[in-house]
């Protein structure tokens, strides 16, 4: 796909986050993680970010939600989304038996900044030294034990920290490619195979 990401026209790109709890360990302190939360939004389309929270709504219907936004756009975007959310979204479509993510385009923002050395590229500390306007959702450990016991105020506190992080991320991209630290988008695959498997002697 050829594209001039610096002036992106008419495509339809899709800004996403995802929230977490740890699920089951899989030895030592590694852990499972199971998503609590996903929040969309298409960049330039009007209204609040789409957000799924697990507690008010299945998985199986978050991840499906999530699809079919993922599947109307051109290009997918989001902070650390192609070493985190997508391969995580991708994990819970595995369990839940549903088909693969397709390949999409992705612009992350942290994969595909400008290389640095000394400098945080977290998305809080990338928005605090751009000074962007929507600051990020702060969320210490008593917020997050709530969060992931998926109570009532938990389930506010993790729907405003993952509509948060789009909003900010969407002002976050926007002021990286003015600035000319962010390079192109990469097609992502979730490596699902394309061909037959039947066998061939």
């Amino acid at each position: 796909m050829t594209l001039n990401w610096r002036t992106e026209g008419k495509l339809r790109i899709l800004d996403f986050d995802c929230e977490c709890r740890p699920l089951s360990f899989m030895g030592g302190d590694w852990v499972t993680k199971d998503i609590t939360a996903i929040a969309a939004k298409f960049i330039g389309e009007r209204g609040k970010p789409t957000v799924w929270l697990l507690g008010e709504d299945e998985p199986v219907d978050m991840l499906e939600g999530f699809r079919a936004m993922y599947d109307a756009a051109d290009m997918v975007t989001g902070h650390w989304i192609v070493g985190f959310d997508l391969p995580l979204v991708a994990g819970a479509m595995t369990e839940f038996g549903l088909a693969p993510l397709s390949s999409k385009l992705a612009h992350d923002t942290k994969s595909h900044l400008i290389k640095r050395h000394g400098l945080s590229s977290s998305q809080e500390n990338l928005g605090a030294m751009l000074g962007l306007e929507h600051p990020k959702v702060q969320m210490d450990q008593a917020k997050w034990r709530e969060a992931n016991r998926l109570t009532k105020e938990g389930l506010r506190f993790t729907r405003e920290r993952v509509a948060g992080d789009v909003l900010q991320h969407i002002e976050l991209r926007q002021r990286l490619i003015d600035a000319g630290y962010l390079g192109p988008p990469r097609m992502w695959s979730s490596g699902a195979a394309t061909r037959s498997l039947e066998y061939v002697p």
